[in-house]
């Protein structure tokens, strides 16, 4: 199990320290100067979206993850926050393309910057893992389908947060006082 661990280990830091950090500086600025944030994304990838939505919400913001029944209208000054390793998805496309026509800033996470969904963002952060329609050169994961990628975007999604809470001032105790009591 330990040399599993560590195939898996390994690939998340060849991926995650390719990320380029200006990029990551234009997705916070466009957080932190939104009205309103949404987030989505498919399948295992929308699994790790939706995690950064709740860390939003705790971090003070008003976010929400499509499909929640609270998600509102978007607009201009709102952000649609995208997740799709192939930029291809078209359920996602065509979300964005909606979001585009509302005059909504969108920040597209993705393995393509050339996709579809790329084309249409306003602010691009790459993460070169294998997609399902764009593999990496030179780079063959051991772990099943877009796994790897599922992986990273969670742990970037978190350094995310780490790094908004330190430009908001935010600390365990005040995302605490945010967090559901509905447990």
């Amino acid at each position: 199990m330990k040399d599993k661990i560590q195939s898996i280990l390994k690939e998340v830091q060849i991926v995650l320290s390719k990320v380029n950090d200006s990029e990551v500086d234009n997705l916070i600025s466009e957080i932190l100067n939104s009205n309103r944030i949404v987030v989505c994304g498919a399948g295992r990838v929308g699994m790790a979206i939706r995690g950064f939505g709740m860390r939003l919400g705790h971090l003070g913001l008003n976010a929400y993850t499509l499909g929640d029944s609270t998600v509102p209208g978007i607009a201009e000054n709102d952000l649609l926050i995208v997740a799709s390793g192939s930029g291809e998805t078209q359920t996602i496309f065509d979300l964005v393309a909606i979001a585009s026509k509302n005059k909504c800033r969108i920040v597209a996470v993705t393995g393509n910057p050339d996709s579809r969904i790329g084309k249409l963002a306003n602010v691009i952060v790459k993460i070169t893992a294998p997609s399902k329609t764009k593999p990496v050169e030179g780079f063959v994961s051991v772990q099943p389908m877009t796994t790897l990628n599922e992986q990273c975007l969670g742990l970037f999604f978190d350094a995310v947060s780490l790094k908004l809470m330190d430009k908001m001032g935010e600390n365990h105790e005040t995302m605490w006082a945010r967090h559901s009591n509905l447990e």
